[in-house]
């Protein structure tokens, strides 16, 4: 047994501080951001905010209604093979959506082939398990670049420098940073395991852009604040799933509720979900997620123009041109010490 003292925070637990800036207007911000990949030799140009790959918000009508923006999607993992190869079979320009699977040998055939059927459409794959500590993962992570050298791949979920380092050795190009902090993720309190997101964000990102790789921030997002606050600690992408839910793009039909109506919203390892695609709870686990009702919320475009121009405004609070600037202008106060001081908390 062993206690890490140091202090590690959360997005709730910190503010930015503003400083001094020179811009006129949020619109003089540029959030398109580039990378070049450290595996795959890719260039990436466009605003990196992905939504998460979870069969809600991974849709194929989120992916048309983002790339608008530039941003992209990650796509579930639940679409059968014939689905994934007429989508990216008819793209008619490259695209950023995200393939994802899991690490068993049918989610490497399937992918296979849709590669094959695909004529080779797919560029960016999404290798996405909850615990990415164990050797089968990272073996698996080691066996997809092997195989596919030119792709870029993003794979996680972590929180801690080490294996961030070892996966982006392994082959990942973005290392996805993130253990418990969904909205309706339960892993932490079904578990005890975890680690607050700003903190692991800082110390995964660090690790991350000492080897040329990049991170993505997954889950804790719940304003566009939190968002400037992930890339201000230095996330490259971020993956939101809860921001994005309850919209016209997201599956799932409408409830109605005292005449008030509802999206049904869950996490990938709640009861729901696998209900829906494995039968229901094995008998050697628990359920890590929860199923939540959102308040129907359209189209899902002024949401989008919400977290833009949040990040924005951000920007021009402390004088950065482009959001690739703002990790360099950022620095965060403790504001939850002050509270615990005045309420008399220890």
């Amino acid at each position: 047994m062993h206690i890490e003292e140091s202090l590690k925070l959360d997005f709730k637990d910190v503010l930015i501080r503003p400083k001094r800036s020179t811009l006129t207007s949020r619109a003089q911000v540029e959030l398109q951001r580039e990378f070049v990949f450290h595996h795959s030799g890719k260039t990436y140009h466009g605003i990196p905010i992905i939504a998460a790959n979870m069969d809600s918000t991974g849709t194929m009508e989120m992916a048309a209604a983002l790339g608008k923006h530039q941003m992209s999607v990650a796509l579930h993992k639940h679409y059968d093979e014939a689905s994934l190869i007429a989508y990216f079979s008819g793209l008619q320009k490259k695209s950023t959506s995200f393939y994802s699977m899991g690490i068993t040998q049918a989610d490497f055939d399937k992918f296979s082939a849709v590669m094959n059927h695909a004529h080779n459409a797919i560029e960016y794959v999404c290798i996405d398990v909850a615990n990415g500590y164990t050797e089968g993962f990272i073996n698996f992570v080691k066996k997809v670049r092997t195989s596919y050298p030119h792709l870029t791949i993003m794979a996680g979920n972590v929180v801690t420098g080490d294996i961030t380092e070892e996966l982006i050795l392994a082959g990942a190009d973005i290392v996805k940073v993130g253990i418990g902090p969904g909205s309706v993720c339960t892993t932490r309190k079904m578990t005890g395991v975890g680690y607050p997101q700003l903190s692991a964000v800082i110390e995964c990102a660090d690790a991350a852009h000492g080897l040329g790789g990049q991170i993505c921030a997954d889950g804790g997002c719940v304003v566009p604040g939190d968002l400037a606050k992930a890339f201000g600690a230095g996330a490259d992408f971020i993956m939101l799933g809860g921001m994005l839910a309850g919209h016209d793009e997201c599956a799932g039909d409408l409830v109605e509720r005292d005449g008030q109506q509802f999206k049904s919203f869950y996490g990938m390892s709640s009861r729901a979900a696998m209900d829906k695609y494995a039968g229901g709870v094995a008998k050697y686990r628990a359920s890590e997620g929860k199923e939540v009702l959102l308040p129907y919320r359209g189209p899902v475009e002024a949401s989008l123009l919400d977290i833009l121009g949040g990040v924005r405004s951000a920007c021009t609070y402390v004088g950065a041109h482009k959001l690739k600037e703002l990790t360099k202008r950022t620095t965060f106060i403790r504001v939850t010490q002050q509270l615990n001081e005045v309420f008399g908390k220890s």
